[in-house]
């Protein structure tokens, strides 16, 4: 049986993320939540709430983040 986080991964690790127009494909969810996480810790305003947008997406598991509005 599975553990309870491993179900809740995704099958790919691959996730694309789109921030301030750059659009970056990453092999290791881990690796990009740091990333973002770094970036909204270090920034304000207007920087900070797009690497929020994103940071929010990753953690619920999502394929594509991206920190425009739909």
């Amino acid at each position: 049986m599975l553990k309870t986080p491993e179900l809740a991964m995704p099958r790919s690790r691959k996730v694309t993320t789109v921030c301030n127009d750059n659009r970056q494909v990453w092999t290791d969810y881990e690796e990009a939540k740091a990333y973002f996480l770094e970036l909204m810790m270090t920034t304000e305003g207007e920087e900070h709430d797009r690497a929020e947008c994103v940071y929010i997406q990753l953690l619920n598991v999502l394929g594509e983040c991206s920190d425009e509005d739909e």
